[in-house]
Order: C-alpha cells, then structure tokens, then sequence
C-alpha cells in the first residue's frame, strides 16, 4: 500500500470515528431534549390535573372525577388518561382514549410504588411514553392508580429523520473526504515520486546534472526537494572529482610507464650487447680486441649507471607523490631562513648549469623563521632553481627573498626560454612538460608537482611570472613564525 493511500486511509479512519462520536452526541443531545420536554409536559399535566375522589359508605373509592375542563385540556394536548381503581376493578378513561379504544396495562396494587414514573410502553401499534402514580387514601393505602399518558410518534419521526439525516450525511462527508483527500494526497506527494524518479534516473544511468523543479511552498516537500538537490549538486562534483582523478591515475600511470621503458630499455640493451661481446670467442671478431671490448664495456656500464640513476629519481619522485596522495605529512618545527637560504645558495652552485648563478643579499633574512621541515623545503628549492637552470642555457639565475606583511618570498628568477601563458596552469601537473621542451631538456616532469605539495603541506602559494622567450620568475610564499629585529 502506497504512502499517499496509508495517509489517505488513516486520515478517514480519523475522521469516521470523530464523525461518528459528533453524530452520537448531536443524536444524544436531540434525544434527550425531546423526550426530556414531552416528559415535562406529561409530568405538568399530572400535577395540573384535577382528580376528586368519591367514596362509598363502607370507605371504599367508588370512582375519580375529573374536571371537564381539564378532561377538554388533555384531549387537547394530546394526552390520554386511565385511572384503575382497585377495591371496584373499574377502569376509567379520558373521552380521547376511550374513542381508540386503548387499555394500558396497570401494575399490581403491592407494586405500584416500584413502578411508579416514567415508562415507555407500545399499545396498538403507537409508542407512548407514559407517567403512572398511585392514588391513596389518607391512610397512605393505594386505592388506585392514576396512568397519563402522551403518544411520541412525532418525536420517533423526529429521531428517525435525524438518525438517516447523521448517517447519510456522515458518509457522504466521510466518502467525499476520502476522495478530496485522496486527491490531495496524491497531489501533495507528486513531488516524490519526481525524486523517486530522479533517483531512478541516477541509478540507471551516469547523469547527476538532473535536478528536481519544485514551485510549491518551502514546507517538509520543499525542504526535502531541496536537500536531495543538494546532494545532487554534491555527488555531482565528487563524481567529477572522481573521473578527474581516475583520469590523473590513468595518465600518471601511462607517463610513469613511458618515463620507465626508456631507461629500462637503454639498460636491456646495454646488458645485451655485453653479453654478446663478452660470450664471443678469442679470435671470433677480430675487429673487436681486447682495448674496444674494454672501451664499449666501460660506456655500456655507464648508460647503465646513468639510467639506474634516473629510475632512482623517477621512484623516489613517485614514492613523494604517492606520499602526498595518501595525505601523509611530515614533522614540522621552526626553520630559522638565513641559514637554511644561505645553504641553498651555497650547494646551488654545484648543480650542473651553464648560466650565472646570482645570490642576492641574505642578511635581512636574519632571525626571521618559519615552521616547517628544513629538508622538504631545501627539496623544494632545489627543484626550482634546477628547473631554472636546465631551462636556461644562457644568463643567469638568480635567488633573493622579500617580504610583505607576515610572509616571505622567495624568488627565483631565470632569463631562459620562458613559457607561453596557457603553459602556466599545467606546469605543476604530474609528467607535463612543455611541448618545445620535451625531447631537448633532461626531466620527467614530477619536480614541480613535488614543489607545489611541499608548498602547500607548509601552507604557502606560489606565484609564477613568466613570457616566451625571456625567462621565468617563480615566487614561493610561506607564513612567517615571527619577525624580531634584525641582530
């Protein structure tokens, strides 16, 4: 059974039973005033109606008169008298009853003060709601009893038109309830089966740009609507996020697999000519004597080496990137600058280059400190100012720091070959290298994304100035520790 004929069914359930507790109490009210004031009635013509006994010589009631007017009264309203006296077992009635020929039945002398009031009783095919009393003499012995009686058919037609008018009216208002709030539920629960829908449409497909049009009131339908929008909207870009970073898997995986099979090639291939030579026999070759095997053995032997260096690079590069990828950090403790820079400045001179290398003054830089890990940011220095000396075979390559407010900057600044500024936002990808570089200038393209990570887990920003044909000027912003003055 579906949410909106549940709701549907409870509500009418709900509303049968308060249709049915108001029909009752209105049926009751009606009821009880009705035949309240035809019992009024009755009991004031009992104590307005003058009875006058006569006696016989011996004592005994010989019958009860009753005064004419009073008798035209009765016929009047409707009301039918009886009177049994006991001693003579008369029975005498008022004009009206006599003419339809009616007797009511009268209780025993010894019950009638059980029995005395109110009765309803059926005489003749007539419902009659009659009042009985005894009549005593002065010795408080019943003699008679007095019966007066008033026909309730008006009242039954009454009850009975009342009764038809709740039960009809309350089923026609519970069916016409049932069938509105049918609609209504229907149409106040149309909105879900729209998310039923678009959650359908996301399970069979791959299409999370769907989002559902809801113009009704912001109430609990609206407030719903709304929040699986928002996990759309979510799910949206974790999924982009997701193909974008299967994307990156893939191509890291295809450029690692590329940047290896070179090596790995040169290695194989040096490793077969040395066995080739080595397996000829003495005098096999003659062009090939002792001095050119050991020559062509000595060069095979350094391609190896030259190679297994740069598988080493290209592993511990992806180790660090891996590293990152998993959100691994490193420890972290105040680096004082002037001596970490200092150093920099000082081994930088030993990578192989062919352009100056200028040192700007260091001495400001004195007491100034950052929080970080001194080897990472020395690893991430030296990928930049090797970048700038592999990239600039002529004039120089220089190193100075500023500061603006509560961050220094390191700048490394080349007169190289420059970049094209749609290179800029891709230098930090994994394996990108510049399409005129590639082939001419030794790299694998992982130092920058390495750099960029341990700027990042050191919450600084880089800043890349560059054009074609006339250098590079990167600049690394860090957050200061403090800042004393200058010792």
């Amino acid at each position: 059974m579906s949410i909106r004929l549940r709701l549907t069914a409870w509500y009418s359930g709900i509303l049968a039973v308060m249709l049915l507790a108001f029909s009752a109490a209105i049926y009751g009210f009606v009821y009880f005033n009705t035949y309240g004031d035809l019992k009024d009635r009755v009991q004031k013509q009992v104590e307005e109606l003058q009875v006058r006994p006569r006696w016989g010589y011996d004592g005994s009631l010989l019958n009860v008169d009753v005064n004419l007017t009073q008798a035209d009264l009765l016929e009047e309203a409707n009301m039918l008298v009886q009177i049994y006296i006991y001693d003579s077992k008369t029975i005498q009635q008022s004009d009206n009853m006599s003419s339809l020929g009616m007797k009511f039945e009268f209780p025993a002398r010894d019950k009638i003060e059980n029995q005395k009031g109110f009765k309803q009783l059926s005489l003749g095919g007539y419902h009659f709601i009659m009042y009985q009393m005894a009549l005593k003499n002065p010795d408080g012995k019943p003699l008679a009893v007095l019966q007066v009686a008033a026909p309730t058919s008006q009242e039954d037609k009454l009850m009975l038109r009342l009764k038809n008018i709740l039960l009809v009216g309350s089923f026609a208002t519970l069916l016409a309830a049932f069938t509105f709030g049918l609609f209504l539920a229907r149409k106040s629960m149309s909105p879900i089966g729209k998310v039923i829908e678009a959650a359908n449409g996301i399970q069979t497909g791959t299409d999370l740009s769907s989002r559902i049009e809801y113009e009704g009131p912001p109430d609990e339908i609206g407030q719903l609507i709304e929040t699986v929008n928002s996990m759309l909207g979510r799910m949206e870009g974790f999924y982009k996020e997701l193909e974008d970073s299967y994307a990156a898997q893939r191509r890291f995986v295809s450029d690692a697999s590329h940047e290896l099979r070179t090596p790995l090639t040169t290695i194989r291939g040096n490793i077969d000519l040395l066995q080739k030579v080595w397996d000829l026999e003495p005098g096999e070759n003659p062009s090939l004597d002792d001095a050119s095997i050991r020559q062509m053995s000595k060069e095979s032997v350094r391609d190896i080496a030259d190679e297994a260096k740069r598988m080493s690079r290209l592993v511990a590069d992806m180790l660090s990137l891996a590293r990152a990828d998993t959100g691994r950090t490193f420890d972290k403790e105040p680096v004082a600058l002037e001596p970490m820079m200092t150093e920099v400045a000082r081994r930088a001179a030993f990578l192989p280059h062919q352009a100056e290398w200028v040192v700007g003054e260091m001495t400001h830089l004195n007491g100034k400190y950052i929080v970080g890990n001194k080897d990472y940011l020395q690893q991430m220095l030296f990928i930049f100012i090797d970048n700038a000396f592999k990239y600039t075979p002529a004039g120089e390559v220089s190193l100075n720091a500023v500061f603006y407010q509560s961050q220094v900057g390191i700048r490394i600044t080349d007169t190289g070959i420059g970049m094209d500024k749609d290179e800029v936002p891709h230098i930090f990808d994994r394996f990108y290298r510049a399409d005129e570089s590639r082939g001419i200038t030794e790299g694998i393209g992982l130092g920058l994304s390495i750099a960029k990570w341990i700027i990042d887990e050191h919450g600084g920003s880089v800043e890349v100035v560059t054009r074609q044909g006339e250098g590079t000027t990167f600049v690394i912003w860090l957050p200061l520790l403090f800042a004393p003055p200058l010792e």
